[in-house]
């Protein structure tokens, strides 16, 4: 697959400030364009949303109130009330947020930057320090994008399309179920939204160790997925398969090896997990799973203009053919080369803080310390 033109920054920069300018002249002649207003009598996202059952939340625990958990408490209460504001004060808050934490969490921006610098040596440190600093701003808008989506999915109402959408139709059609191959994008699970807006979905997840915050975030996941299959669940997981379910599973972290094999990342060899070819050989040998990549991203910026909507696309890419093949590093090295390929289209909207590179061929890297 080809990737698309990369992101550039010094580029990126000097785009904004001309069409600033043009902005500008426009303003002293008329008057700035709005949005168009969504026509009365649309269906709201949350009325179009599809779901292959509706989920039981986890119960709430006592354990929940004890002195451990007060600080997530704590930041619950003071960032949930704020996604009740319009989404242009929502990205102003979660720019700030993010660079707030650009400056906070050290060991985080030195992760993000090593692994930029070894994904685009080419590019000057100053271009890879801005991308850096706009990951971090693409994340803090992610929390208000994540948290919209579970509690207040209508405010994206119009804001969405899609391409691709008829390779995985053509795959159920012939009754077969569909692995889509996401990653870690910053916007995460308002993705999910928006994928339900044309066919359900169920996800796979890893549990988190937090048990508050486990809780917290599957519950939210229930407002989006008709079913959560923990990466334990191999029951579960073969039974969506049997049924002909998309199943969204996200195979771009590093693992270690003792699930995965090395394949190259952006050039740079990677752990890199196996679990989708094994996926792909479950259910019906006639009809076996497809497997595809999925891609989710906000077109507009983040310093969203007054009046206006954001606008998000969703990918979805042909399957892939002779998958998998006998070679675990040619599986595992195609399926890279789709998610890099994608994840070009705008590197700062996937989340480069994760230690991607911490495994070598020889064990734990140290290109970290």
């Amino acid at each position: 697959m080809k990737a698309p033109e990369q992101y550039d920054p010094s580029k990126a920069k000097n785009q904004a400030k001309n069409k600033t300018n043009l902005q500008a002249q426009n303003t002293l002649s008329s008057k700035p364009t709005k949005s168009p207003a969504i026509p009365a009598g649309t269906p709201s996202i949350r009325a179009t949303q599809k779901k292959t059952a509706q989920a039981d939340k986890k119960p709430f625990q006592w354990q929940f109130l004890l002195p451990k958990y007060w600080g997530i408490w704590l930041v619950l209460a003071l960032i949930l009330p704020m996604i009740y504001l319009p989404l242009r004060y929502q990205f102003w808050l979660g720019r700030k947020l993010g660079i707030l934490i650009y400056q906070v969490a050290g060991s985080r921006r030195r992760d993000t930057l090593i692994n930029l610098k070894l994904a685009f040596p080419e590019k000057p440190e100053v271009e890879r320090e801005l991308m850096a600093k706009q990951v971090f701003v693409n994340q803090g808008i992610g929390v208000f994008e994540t948290l919209c989506a579970w509690f207040r999915p209508n405010i994206f109402t119009r804001t969405v399309s899609i391409s691709g959408l008829q390779h995985l139709i053509n795959a159920q059609n012939e009754g077969r179920a569909v692995i889509l191959l996401g990653a870690h994008y910053t916007m995460l699970d308002l993705g999910g939204l928006f994928c339900t807006q044309f066919f359900a979905t169920d996800c796979m997840y890893r549990p988190q160790n937090n048990e508050l915050l486990d809780w917290f975030i599957y519950n939210g996941r229930t407002h989006l997925f008709g079913k959560q299959i923990s990466s334990r669940d191999m029951r579960s997981l073969v039974t969506s398969i049997k049924a002909g379910h998309v199943i969204w599973y996200s195979p771009d972290q590093d693992y270690g090896l003792k699930q995965g094999v090395m394949a190259p990342f952006f050039g740079v060899p990677a752990a890199t997990i196996i679990a989708p070819r094994r996926i792909a050989k479950m259910g019906s040998k006639q009809h076996p799973p497809a497997v595809m990549a999925l891609h989710t991203y906000r077109q507009t910026p983040d310093n969203l203009p007054r009046g206006k909507r954001p606008h998000y696309h969703v990918t979805i890419t042909p399957k892939l053919d002779n998958y998998p093949s006998s070679d675990e590093v040619a599986d595992a090295t195609r399926v890279n080369e789709l998610l890099e390929g994608l994840i070009r289209i705008d590197p700062t909207q996937w989340m480069w803080f994760h230690r991607r590179f911490k495994n070598s061929p020889d064990g734990r890297s140290d290109i970290y310390k």
